[in-house]
Order: structure tokens, then sequence, then C-alpha cells
């Protein structure tokens, strides 16, 4: 299970929009995530080390490291590697020249097993542990914002001036602890951390459990809720003071939320997330409150800015499949985003269902996270995106069209099951090479777009299984569209039913449907075969055709479904 969203040189990218790429030491690193979440237990190079790209891997994936040979990342996160496999491919690093070699690994098991501690210092590879309770598709992102932030070029985290444009969530929390007194932590509408600032020895459970990535307690999260806290949260601006609660051993907490106001006075804000400062051992600045009140401001225009401006690996991300506009280097791109440019690849789009879509668009666009672990853990090259109301996924060199098949309906029953979110899905594969992205995005759109009404049992399909749905349901909008393409003798059909309140129609259409068989035909009518034959007659003097001549019969069929298609609330006549 890996995830790779960088490389060593992503300035490679010559025609993408990349001109400089920072870096960030592993000391700047860890300060940001904080000694609730990391130690650092050895670092034999020192801890200024550089770090610019990242890897999620599991033992799989070190198997495949150590056989590939492959270019390595600066950091690598050993997600439930065992200690044994740990140390082989340590020993395998060590091996490489050093320039070969990854800065850094972070594990959960660095603490215990000296084994690991002493291959890793073989290795000159810093060894960071991470919390027991902290979790990993929390950890993972942080890390991700912080290569990104530096990428973009840090801004002064000291500065008092609340009102800098330059700053993001960390140097935000840093500023608001600094002008505030007390630890920040900034969190989405779903109550994830997205930045806090340093803690101290003053904090209390409530505050690592949330930088962990892990729920408050039940019973504070209850007393939250009687004292009405969320409920003031997503209906005003105001600053909320959390008393400490001595039971439950949560001290003293300011909290204002986020919100994203809109120009139609008669839409109601949207909540983006909230800002809660915790006491610590001395009580807040006079002026917490007006503080608070800026930083909420500020916040909102970060992360409405990080919502509609993505990363510039998510910009090189969505240029691979198309989006952005403008031409794309692929050669420079993938080299970029660390993709192999030779085999086949697959590409996966994700739509709401009907239902769904209008409810579920905000949701889903938000678990751009989610999806990347999920395909990570399938393919190690993987790369994903969020467009409008759906989300994409690149698998370069998959093993198997079938494996990619049974990969998506388990991810689409996960949505379901987890996250409420009914999804379809459409695969395209084998893509022959990654130049030909953008083109398969398109057909899995035309996909998407062409059997929303019709979608297999599953709601997984594949574009050789979807082409004859897809290319009939063109068609078939094409001919509406075009009033000179309407054959007037089926309107005349219609017409005959409505006025005598037969069922010539359907009687036509399931006639058609079992091939002229009038025995089938009649038993799915319920109707005696002489019955059916005798409206099938009347159906060809009506219309002035013979449907035993095969031009006038895919004529009248194909005219019987734009009409159907045209009006789909109408029941068959009858």
């Amino acid at each position: 299970m890996s995830v790779s969203p960088g490389n060593r040189n992503p300035a490679a990218a010559a025609a993408a929009p990349v001109t400089s790429v920072e870096t960030i030491t592993l000391r700047e690193l860890l300060r940001a995530l904080d000694t609730a979440v990391v130690e650092l237990i050895d670092a034999p190079a020192g801890d200024d080390v550089l770090i610019a790209s990242v890897a999620l891997v599991d033992s799989s994936d070190l198997t495949v490291e150590t056989e590939s040979q492959s270019p390595m990342q600066d950091l690598y996160l050993h997600v439930g590697v065992a200690d044994a496999d740990a140390v082989r491919w340590f020993d395998d690093v060590s091996g490489r020249a050093r320039e070969h070699r990854p800065h850094a690994v972070m594990s959960k098991t660095a603490h215990e097993s000296r084994a690991v501690q002493a291959a890793a210092r073989r290795a000159g590879v810093a060894l960071v542990a991470v919390h027991p309770k902290a979790r990993w598709d929390h950890v993972f992102p942080l890390v991700q914002r912080m290569l990104d932030r530096s990428r973009r070029g840090r801004g002064a985290p000291a500065d008092p001036d609340l009102l800098a444009t330059d700053t993001d969530l960390f140097g935000l929390a840093q500023i608001v602890a600094q002008n505030a007194g007390g630890m920040v932590s900034i969190e989405d509408a779903q109550s994830k951390v997205l930045a806090y600032s340093a803690s101290d020895e003053a904090a209390d459970e409530l505050r690592a459990l949330s930088i962990l990535g892990r729920e408050g307690p039940r019973d504070y999260l209850r007393t939250l809720q009687k004292w009405g806290v969320f409920d003031r949260l997503r209906e005003s601006d105001e600053v909320i003071d959390v008393p400490a609660h001595e039971e439950l051993a949560t001290k003293r907490r300011l909290v204002v939320s986020i919100r994203q106001s809109t120009e139609d006075t008669s839409t109601a804000p949207r909540l983006l997330g909230s800002i809660w400062v915790q006491q610590g051992d001395a009580p807040f600045n006079p002026d917490a409150v007006d503080v608070l009140r800026g930083a909420s401001a500020i916040a909102a225009r970060i992360i409405s800015r990080s919502l509609n401006a993505p990363s510039t690996e998510g910009l090189l991300v969505q240029r691979l499949f198309g989006a952005r506009g403008g031409g794309v280097d692929v050669p420079s791109v993938a080299s970029a985003l660390n993709l192999p440019m030779t085999g086949a690849a697959a590409v996966v789009g994700f739509a709401p269902t009907g239902s769904e879509s209008s409810t579920a668009t905000g949701e889903f666009a938000g678990m751009g996270s989610m999806l990347r672990l999920h395909a990570s853990s399938f393919s190690r090259h993987s790369v994903a995106t969020v467009i409008g109301d759906r989300a994409y996924v690149l698998l370069p060199r998959y093993k198997s069209a079938a494996g990619v098949t049974a990969w998506t309906r388990q991810l689409v029953d996960q949505f379901e099951a987890k996250r409420s979110i009914v999804l379809r899905a459409a695969i395209a594969v084998p893509v022959p090479d990654l130049a030909q992205v953008a083109a398969a995005r398109i057909e899995v759109d035309r996909v998407l777009d062409g059997t929303a009404a019709t979608f297999p049992e599953g709601r997984v399909t594949t574009l050789a299984e979807s082409r004859t749905a897809v290319l009939l349901g063109e068609i078939l909008d094409l001919v509406g569209e075009h009033p000179e393409l309407h054959d007037p003798r089926v309107d005349a059909l219609y017409e005959y039913d409505r006025k005598h309140g037969s069922n010539l129609c359907e009687s036509a259409e399931t006639y058609l449907a079992e091939h002229g068989d009038v025995r089938n035909a009649a038993a799915v009518l319920s109707v005696h075969p002489n019955t059916l034959r005798y409206r099938i007659r009347r159906v060809e003097e009506i219309i002035g055709i013979g449907l035993q001549d095969a031009a006038d019969r895919l004529l009248f069929e194909l005219q019987l479904a734009v009409h159907r298609r045209a009006t789909p609330e109408k029941p068959l006549q009858g």
C-alpha cells in the first residue's frame, strides 16, 4: 500500500506549472507534527536532512522496492510492516549509494524493536516513532500538507499580523497561539484536525486525541452537545467559551466557527470548520476573543482557496486527466509524479448516483485523501483526483483487469457502508499509455453520463461492457435532437393507442424484444398468441411497414426507443 506524492525532482515537469520546489528539513517536519504524534528515535545523518517526497508502504511494497531497485522517496511511512520485513528492507537500503537511500522512516513499532533501530542506523536512515494511537489516514495527509506548504513557499509563522496573506493553516495556528495564548487546533467541518500549534505539558488528553486523529471521549462530546456548542458553531460566528470539566479532565477552551459567507443573503453561510484554543498554565490573553474572530475570517479564506485551488501536485494530476485546459507534456508530468511511462494503465471514474448527487457532492469532494489511500493499497503508482462531482483514479501497471474491477466494486461497497454515499463507477481498461489518460477519462464520462438511468447491477461497469448502451444512448439522443429524423408513423401509432385505449405500442415492443417469437412475447404479455398476431398485423397496417423486413424493423425499434426516451415518466401505452 504505497502513496508517492512527488519525487526527488518535481521540477522536471518543465511544461507543467512548476518552477521551483522548496524542501523541508526533518527537524521542521517533526516540529510541525508535534511530539504528541511523533518522536525522533535516531538520526545517523542528523535531523537537518531534507524531505521533499513521501510514500506510505506496507510489507508487500517493501518487497517490490527491493526487487525493482526503483528510485526511493525521502520519507517512508511503514504501515503494518513486520519487524523482520523492515530489517531486510533496511539491509537492502544500506547496500545502495548514499544518494539513493531514503532520509527517514516513520513507524509505530520503532520504539520497541531494537533490531529495526540497529538496521536503520546501519542504513544511515533516521527512524521516527509514531504514536501507536495515531491514525495513518490522519498522519499521511498532515505530512503531505507540510510538504505542499514548503513547495508553495513558507510564510513567516512569527508574523503577528493576522491579516498576512501568505500564511497557511499551520502558520495561522502558530499566530493564534502566540496572540491568544494557549494551544490551537484548526478542524474541518467533520472535526478532523487540519493544522495545530505546538503542544506543551499542559495539553489535556482531548487535545492529544484530536491531534492523533482520534475522536474525543464520548462523554465529553455528549457534554458539548448538551451545552449547545455544536449548534452554536453551526448557527453563529460568536466565540464560545467552553468551561473546563473536572470529571472529564478537560481544560477550558475557546472555539469559533469558520464560515464561508455568500453574496446571497438568503443563503446561510457554509460551515468550513472551527478553531479551538485550549488554555494552558496561563490564562488566555485579554484580546483572545478578537484574535479568534480575525483568525476565523482568515481561515475561511485559506480553506476556500485550498478547496478551489489544488496543490501543485494536484494540478499536475488534473492536467494528466485532461482538466485545467491546455496541452500537457506527459513525460514531464509523469516524471514529476513518479509515474511509470510504460505499461498499460486503468482509469476509473466515480460519480454519485442520480438520487445522491445533489447531497453527496460536497462530502464526496472532501474524500480525496481517503480515495488516494484506497487506490495506493491496490497500485503503488496510483494517483487520484476529484474534478467537479466526480472522482478519477489512475492505476498504472495493474496486474489484471479482473483485479481492477474487483477492487472498484469493493471500494464502491465501502463508500456506501461507511460513508452512506452510493456511487457508480466506470472503468477504462486497458489504457495503452499515459498519453491516453485524458481520452480515457472522456470515455469514462461518456459511460457515467450515458448509463445513469440503466446502470448495471452492482453499479460498476467497464467501457467494453457498456459500449452498446453508451453508443445506443448517444444515437437516440442525436435522433431525438433532430425533429426531421422523427418518423411520423410511430407518432400515429401512439395516437391510435391514446384514442382507442389499446396497447399496440407495448405489444410491438415486446414482440421485437422477443425477436419476433410470438409465443414468448404472448406469454410476457399474458395474452393468447393469436391475439398478439392480430395486434402485430394491426400495427403493420397503421404504420405502413412490415416487421418481417430487417430495415423496417430496425427503424421502427429505433423510433420506439427515441419516443420512450423522450417521455420516460410515461408508462408504456396499453
